[in-house]
């Protein structure tokens, strides 16, 4: 597949053919148990057949549907160990490649866009593409000034094709609800479909990443690319070298990983903070690790801004909040809290020691000092909260999600995933406590006598 197929009709029919292979792949699966086939050997060739189909058939379209696939990628850490090997180098494909564009239609978009004469802003340009995304592609190139740079290409149709995916995939979406144990997919689905004018707005993109890039230009630890240039459907800006993170995932050394872990952390709660604005596309394609020009440690390079949420006064204080009090064990706070802020609709009456306990295992990265992201653990909550004989099930099922908590969550369940598929030990803590309001709080002393200086906890915000 050399080009975005525009066409609704043809992407449709790609896409409502997975229901009919999973049904066809059940039946196949049936005849070889029927043939003396164990079931475990079943499972894993099923589970194979249908990784293969589906992240091909996603990969191929691009737009959404390849855009629902990366957000999938990073919760391949969540599979059973026995069936996670298919998917997870079927997933980790959508992470940082799809097939190309061909020259001619690049050109036509850049000569409508920059002009005739497009090539003389630049000495050199790439006619292959060097990275290929969900809705566009990217080519390096030399700017007219000699600065090395990042082309990004919108495909033609974009828009209709992300529309078209994400509605077709929405219809069958709990037939992909297995893929993820533990997830909900279709609000996934609903969320990614709700941000398509976002991802489709260049001028937007630039503005953020312009944001970013200033608040970080002298950061020890994250760097920004700045932006060049900006027009519709062209973006500009500097390139960056380095390490992509799915590199780091698969054969980095276990000092890259912790420090990439670390400094994904840092970038995840600080972001909000420092610019108001959350990151909201954390799949490793978008993230490279630079090495220090004196060749000691190592810093995050960040891309693609296409994706973020709005976040003024950084991360809303009562997240900090519940994480403290629930680290604290007070259970009544804690479920007062999540009522207030909609997490508990009026009509529903829960337990709250049975809240607690529902938190206390999600959030024991954050109990400890440093804690070691792996994918077992991973596994371990997602099958605590997928198993319908579970506790945590029952009462998993009776929370709500309030749509101003939607896209935080879901960052953070993806940098979470990213993390696990590092096997990343991290000092999470240490970033809770310096960018996260509420988490830390500070004692008012009725007393004259000032406290001992170690007994003050000082606020974190």
């Amino acid at each position: 597949m050399s080009d975005l197929p525009r066409k609704a009709i043809t992407r449709t029919a790609k896409l409502a053919a997975l229901p009919l292979g999973f049904a066809g792949r059940a039946t196949w699966g049936l005849g070889k148990r029927i043939g003396g086939k164990s079931a475990e050997i079943v499972a894993r060739e099923l589970q194979q057949r249908t990784a293969d189909q589906l992240f091909r058939v996603l990969g191929e379209l691009k737009g959404g549907a390849m855009k629902f696939g990366q957000a999938l990628s990073v919760f391949e850490s969540a599979l059973p160990e026995e069936i996670a090997g298919p998917y997870r180098a079927a997933l980790t494909k959508l992470q940082d490649a799809a097939p190309p564009m061909p020259t001619s239609t690049v050109h036509a978009v850049l000569t409508e866009r920059l002009g005739d004469e497009w090539q003389e802003l630049f000495l050199n340009f790439e006619d292959k593409p060097s990275a290929a995304a969900s809705i566009g592609q990217v080519h390096r190139a030399v700017w007219h000034d000699g600065r090395e740079v990042a082309v990004k290409v919108q495909y033609p149709g974009a828009g209709e094709a992300l529309l078209s995916d994400l509605t077709q995939l929405s219809r069958f979406a709990k037939l992909l609800g297995p893929l993820i144990p533990g997830m909900d997919i279709k609000p996934l689905i609903t969320e990614l479909r709700d941000r398509v004018s976002e991802e489709l707005d260049y001028d937007l993109e630039a503005r953020s990443q312009r944001e970013h890039a200033a608040e970080f230009a002298d950061d020890p630890d994250v760097r920004v690319p700045d932006v060049v240039f900006q027009s519709d459907q062209v973006l500009v800006t500097e390139w960056m070298d380095g390490i992509p993170l799915a590199e780091v995932i698969s054969d980095g050394t276990e000092e890259q990983r912790d420090r990439a872990g670390q400094l994904l952390a840092r970038f995840l709660f600080s972001g909000p903070a420092r610019t108001g604005l959350l990151h909201a596309d954390p799949h490793p394609g978008n993230f490279r690790l630079l090495p220090e020009e004196d060749g000691e440690g190592w810093r995050l390079g960040v891309l693609d801004f296409g994706t973020v949420d709005r976040l003024p006064g950084g991360l809303p204080e009562p997240i900090g909040d519940c994480l403290r009090m629930t680290l604290e064990g007070q259970a009544e706070a804690v479920y007062g809290l999540l009522c207030d802020e909609g997490f508990v609709k009026d009509e529903i009456e829960l337990d709250p020691d049975a809240v607690l306990d529902y938190l206390l295992p999600i959030i024991e990265p954050a109990e400890v000092e440093e804690f070691t992201f792996t994918r077992s653990w991973m596994r371990t909550q997602a099958a605590r909260l997928a198993d319908i004989r579970s506790p945590a099930y029952q009462l998993g099922k009776q929370l709500n999600l309030p749509p101003s908590y939607l896209l935080i969550h879901r960052v953070t369940l993806s940098t979470i995933g990213v993390l696990c598929q590092l096997n990343a030990t991290v000092r999470l803590r240490d970033e809770l406590e310096a960018w996260v309001p509420g988490f830390l709080v500070e004692y008012e002393y009725e007393d004259a006598e000032e406290p001992e200086a170690d007994a003050v906890v000082e606020a974190g915000s």
